[in-house]
């Protein structure tokens, strides 16, 4: 059983024994570098993870995305930092200065200036002795059968992603790195046994193809999904991999992209506003994924495999908002979108999506931010705020979404994450 997130921040905050202020933060640190066990973090994802791989390979973001954090569109389908930025910087030695933008305009995390976690297609300014992202915005874990130019859906599948890692192994062994100035931004040939591997993927599986299905059409290819996740992992660990991280579906039931767009009666709202039958076979799935990542953990028994229940965070966020958050009050909109068009509950409008505009009815209008995205759960409709998903990784750091349980404060010194 998990601690619902409120008790697991108290709980947090209590164990580091330093109390901190503002509730989206781990306790201070002193100005000691930090240690880790994980000398490198590598991810599988899709845009919940992206950190600028998509937009790598078809340049064209725009604002308002990157506003709260970088001030400026970095690949990242959200207002700020994902998920894998507050993470990795468990993997990096830091202290308290600031973060500030160097000279080239890229950002970097604190005091050794050690960039986030490099996208794998990213060519220019990477830097991968700390692991690399192979995440793109709207990939899928099954091969696709159609063109990311007729249905959006990226070339990039896990089973892409996966080759990706095996060649750049393979030319990590080929280019050793080397400490000297000049020497290749790649990490030493043993790093891929003392790394984090994450998965974040999944969820265009459900949401690209439940208007189309509908439910029942979509649960029927499901099994093959949670199967290509477990071999990409048996894979993994055919490579060095030992320590995975993989984390549950969202309850996409409480999108207000979907509440705008799939049908439904007003009896299948629950009393918070989300979709109960698109949520209960989220919850089937992550279910059916937890089952298969039971079996493969019997086959790799020197291995840790770890389900992270991002799924009951993000639920607790979406229906009850103001318990939780940097505010006094908490995070003020769950099932409202900060960035979008058309107000009203959910404040999305498909032919109108964040950043866009359109000519409607005679007159331009334009989908653009809320002045307060630190109060929002939802970002542009899907995915999460650079607030909630400060939230969703300091559950994660507490450890109390964990199964089965996993040490992490134990591996790692666990420093703020604001």
């Amino acid at each position: 059983m998990t601690l619902p997130l409120s008790r697991a921040i108290l709980h947090f905050r209590h164990v580091l024994v330093v109390p901190s202020v503002a509730t989206a933060k781990l306790s201070t640190c002193s100005t000691q570098d930090s240690k880790c066990e994980f000398k490198a973090l590598f991810n599988f994802g899709d845009s919940n993870s992206d950190t600028g791989g998509f937009w790598a390979g078809f340049p064209a973001q725009s604002g308002p995305f990157g506003i709260t954090y970088f001030k400026k569109p970095t690949g990242r389908a959200t207002d700020g930092r994902v998920i894998l930025d507050f993470l990795g910087k468990l993997i990096f030695r830091r202290t308290q200065k600031p973060l500030q933008e160097p000279q080239d305009g890229t950002f970097r995390t604190q005091a050794l200036g050690l960039p986030f976690i490099s996208p794998y297609l990213q060519s220019i300014g990477s830097d991968y002795r700390h692991g690399a992202n192979f995440a793109t915005l709207a990939s899928t874990v099954l091969l696709p059968n159609t063109s990311l130019f007729v249905t959006g859906i990226s070339p990039f599948s896990l089973a892409i992603q996966f080759n990706q890692t095996k060649e750049f192994k393979a030319k990590v062994v080929e280019h050793p790195s080397t400490n000297q100035k000049g020497s290749t931004k790649l990490p030493s040939p043993d790093i891929f046994g003392k790394s984090l591997y994450t998965f974040y993927i999944g969820q265009n599986e459900f949401t690209s193809n439940l208007k189309a299905n509908g439910i029942e059409g979509v649960k029927q290819y499901l099994p093959q999904v949670v199967s290509q996740i477990a071999g990409t992992i048996k894979e993994l660990y055919g490579l060095g991999g030992r320590t995975f991280f993989v984390l549950y579906l969202a309850p996409v039931g409480c999108y207000p992209a979907l509440l705008v767009q799939l049908p439904h009666e007003t009896s299948d709202l629950d009393g918070f506003g989300c979709l109960i039958s698109y949520n209960k076979a989220v919850a089937d799935y992550n279910s059916m994924l937890k089952e298969a990542l039971s079996r493969t953990r019997r086959d790799l028994p020197d291995a840790s495999l770890i389900n992270v229940d991002t799924h009951a965070v993000l639920l607790q966020l979406f229906q009850d908002p103001t318990s939780h958050g940097n505010n006094t009050d908490g995070l003020r909109y769950g099932i409202r979108a900060c960035c979008g068009y058309g107000g009203g509950n959910y404040n999305f409008q498909p032919e109108v999506y964040c950043g866009n505009s359109k000519v409607m009815n005679g007159i331009k209008v334009r989908a653009w931010a809320c002045k307060d995205p630190n109060n929002y759960v939802s970002w542009d409709g899907i995915h999460a705020t650079d607030a909630a998903n400060n939230l969703t990784t300091l559950a994660i750091l507490n450890g109390s979404i964990f199964d089965p349980p996993f040490p992490l404060h134990k591996l790692c010194n666990l420093h703020p994450i604001g």
